[in-house]
């Protein structure tokens, strides 16, 4: 009987020795770290041996950039869109620009030398490099203009940059340790680091936190590995560049003078006369005329000297609209074009003895958003090297306009001009208010979010638009059903303002106030036809010369003389004096 229990006894024993090896083993799994390291190149993203990693504000970004002879080349799109956006890159002429508030910089592509205005001078590096269509800057160059500070360290390459300091948490480990990839114990190792090694804290978490070592490796390690943590206070020396405005000491009242021949100057002191308080007017003497730069002029001597004898200082307006054949993104994108615009607009400026330039440059597309920017930054130098006033006239923003950069202009302009019109404009689909208040006070307080108040001109309309709707035929019960559908189309015609008002009186129109528009509203029906009409008058431009008071602005604008009831006059200046 013995014989046969024994046999029994082993193979339980047997089967109890296996599980208690399974379960050990899977203790030993679950509770023992894991030493496999880290794959780094894949960890920060290297794929060639010049490739660096970036490690932008204790975040490993992905991006790589190239460590070529020492340095650290980055790419123009990265350095542009993360670091500093001053940085203006031509791909057509290969030339990198730089704009600070007394010089321009340029570079040319392969070169160690740059001039400083008219001043030579160079590096002991190439400052620009291109390969193949990837542009690169030496980050060492990119330093000398840029509030940022960096570290380069080996396996793996990685470069350590930071643009903001302040107040950050440390701590020392207690004992050796490693930091993995995540925070668990089977996540790979990253990097083993001794006693006493000072981390700082990234992320906090219930039993992991997130650190990065002073040489820029990137991990997980135990809350309980972390010594006291404690606050150090971070710092970088940078002198950050001043800019300055040629902002007058009095509200801006200024009026466009649309000027389409040199007879109409010959009428500067009919147009005037009936106009109280201005003291800026802009004339539409100047626009772009073709692919080189070159812009055509109606500028007159004796029409800004009647001005300042009166005065009135005379900002006169460049457009690009004028001439249909100028395409305005292949000049304004090409270095030696952009040059050559400005240095016309700048001795026209000195020959004509004007105090201001007006630029109104409309209807620009997206990829000429930023040499639109670099030439009002390099225009900007040159006005201000003659005491020449630069304003720059905007559309209200919206998110499809938000490439004019309002916020930039402001930083080298020194007024930015407000169109407060238009909201319903010549080829809109549906008849509306061209101004309503709600418009405008949108169209000022999101510029505000951009501008300073005392650099922004509001522009407001001395014109109505007529709006002729007629009835769409053979209407869909589907188009009916959609809630968007305009069951008219529409042309209209901008008149001035006792045009506008004639049109009411003599279709026996009484004009109704409207509380929402800031408008009187009247509409009226000739042979089928319904004539819609937001009025402007003193009642409508009243709320915006208080909005303009009220956000304590630079003053106002209006397009254009010759529209406006003399009467509107004396409500202009109780607002601006």
């Amino acid at each position: 009987m013995r014989k046969k229990v024994m046999p029994a006894i082993v193979a339980v024993i047997f089967v109890i020795v296996i599980g208690l090896i399974a379960v050990l083993t899977m203790v030993i799994q679950k509770y023992i770290p894991s030493n496999d390291p880290s794959d780094l190149k894949s960890y920060y993203c290297l794929k060639e041996e010049d490739d660096i990693a970036v490690v932008f504000n204790n975040t490993i970004t992905g991006e790589v950039c190239k460590y070529w002879d020492g340095h650290v080349y980055m790419t123009y799109e990265y350095v542009h869109d993360t670091l500093n956006e001053r940085f203006y890159w031509d791909g057509n002429e290969n030339i990198l620009r730089y704009t600070t508030p007394s010089d321009l910089i340029s570079v040319n592509a392969g070169s160690n030398q740059f001039t400083v205005g008219k001043s030579p001078s160079q590096e002991a590096y190439t400052i620009v490099k291109v390969d193949a269509d990837v542009v690169y800057l030496a980050l060492d160059f990119v330093q000398k203009y840029t509030n940022i500070d960096f570290t380069v360290h080996e396996n793996p390459n990685r470069l350590l940059i930071y643009d903001t300091w302040g107040s950050i948490q440390q701590a020392d480990l207690k004992k050796d340790s490693e930091i993995r990839e995540k925070g668990g114990i089977k996540s790979p190792v990253v990097a083993e680091l001794e006693k006493g090694t000072t981390v700082t804290i990234i992320e906090q978490e219930e039993s992991w936190s997130k650190v990065i070592t002073e040489d820029g490796m990137i991990g997980y390690l135990k809350n309980k590995i972390l010594g006291e943590s404690r606050e150090e206070i971070t710092s970088h020396e940078f002198q950050e560049p001043v800019f300055t405005h040629l902002l007058k000491d009095k509200k801006i009242n200024m009026a466009w003078h649309q000027v389409t021949s040199q007879e109409v100057n010959s009428q500067v002191a009919n147009i005037l006369q009936n106009t109280k308080g201005i003291n800026v007017l802009s004339p539409t003497w100047f626009y772009l005329n073709d692919n080189n730069g070159n812009i055509q002029s109606l500028a007159s001597s004796d029409y800004v000297n009647y001005c300042h004898q009166n005065g009135i200082e005379v900002w006169a307006l460049i457009s690009n609209l004028e001439n249909d054949e100028v395409n305005t993104t292949s000049v304004l994108t090409r270095t030696s074009t952009r040059d050559y615009l400005t240095n016309q607009i700048i001795a026209a400026a000195i020959e004509y003895d004007l105090d201001g330039i007006n630029l109104d440059f409309e209807e620009l597309s997206v990829e000429v958003g930023d040499a639109y920017i670099q030439f009002i930054r390099e225009l900007s130098l040159k006005c201000k090297n003659n005491g020449i006033v630069l304003s720059v006239d905007n559309y209200v923003p919206t998110s499809y306009t938000a490439f004019y950069n309002r916020r930039e202009q402001a930083v080298f302009a020194d007024y930015v001009v407000i169109m407060g019109y238009d909201e319903h404009y010549a080829g809109s689909e549906e008849a509306g208010s061209g101004a309503s208040i709600g418009f405008v006070t949108k169209g000022v307080d999101d510029t505000l979010a951009e501008v300073p108040p005392e650099q922004i001109i509001l522009g407001m309309p001395f014109y109505t638009r007529v709006w002729e709707c007629t009835p769409k035929e053979n209407i869909s019960d589907s188009e009916q059903a959609d809630e968007n559908f305009i069951p008219y189309t529409v042309t209209s015609q901008a008149v001035g303002m006792s045009e506008a008002e004639n049109r009411l009186t003599i279709n026996n129109v009484e004009a109704i106030w409207s509380e929402e528009d800031g408008q009187y509203y009247g509409e009226y029906q000739i042979d089928g036809l319904t004539y819609r009409i937001w009025v402007e008058n003193e009642a409508s431009m009243e709320p915006r010369l208080s909005l303009m008071k009220d956000r304590g602005l630079a003053g106002a604008s209006f397009w254009k003389l010759g529209l406006e009831k003399s009467s509107i006059w004396d409500i202009i200046i109780k607002y601006i004096n």
